[in-house]
């Protein structure tokens, strides 16, 4: 199954091994689930994941979210984006995430900001907009 991620699921996975977030990031790891990447979603997750105040507090080194990064990308589904589906989100960011899922073919685009992804003029999309709970929720009934 291929899924989607908005960089906050992923800082999310880096900041607790508590919750949801990282089970999907382990999921992800282990190939029971496949990542969906583009350029712009890469150098979105790198952007922000290497952002002084959150390497601190994940306890990461630039060096080790780029390792991260890197592995994410060998594993992934990746996808080059050759057309702009503007949906017109509420955050500009969010388009990338729209654009990455749509080309994939993701079943699910999982953030935890899912009232972002219910505006603009991209109605009827073939992938489910979820948080990572939900989402956890669902593959867990699926693959108990």
């Amino acid at each position: 199954m291929v899924i989607t991620l908005d960089t906050n699921t992923l800082l999310a996975a880096l900041l607790s091994q508590a919750g949801s977030s990282h089970r999907i990031l382990r999921l992800i790891i282990q190939e029971e689930l496949k990542l969906a990447i583009s350029t712009p979603v890469l150098f979105e997750y790198e952007a922000v994941l290497k952002r002084k105040e959150l390497l601190d507090k994940m306890n990461l080194s630039p060096g080790q979210v780029e390792d991260l990064l890197d592995l994410l990308v060998l594993l992934a589904d990746k996808r080059s984006v050759y057309y702009r589906l503007r949906p017109n989100l509420l955050d500009e960011k969010d388009n990338i995430f729209v654009e990455c899922a749509f080309s994939s073919n993701s079943r699910y685009l999982i953030t935890s900001n899912t009232k972002d992804f219910h505006f603009g003029r991209l109605k009827s999309h073939p992938f489910q907009v979820l948080t990572p709970g939900n989402f956890y929720s669902l593959w867990r009934r699926d693959h108990a």
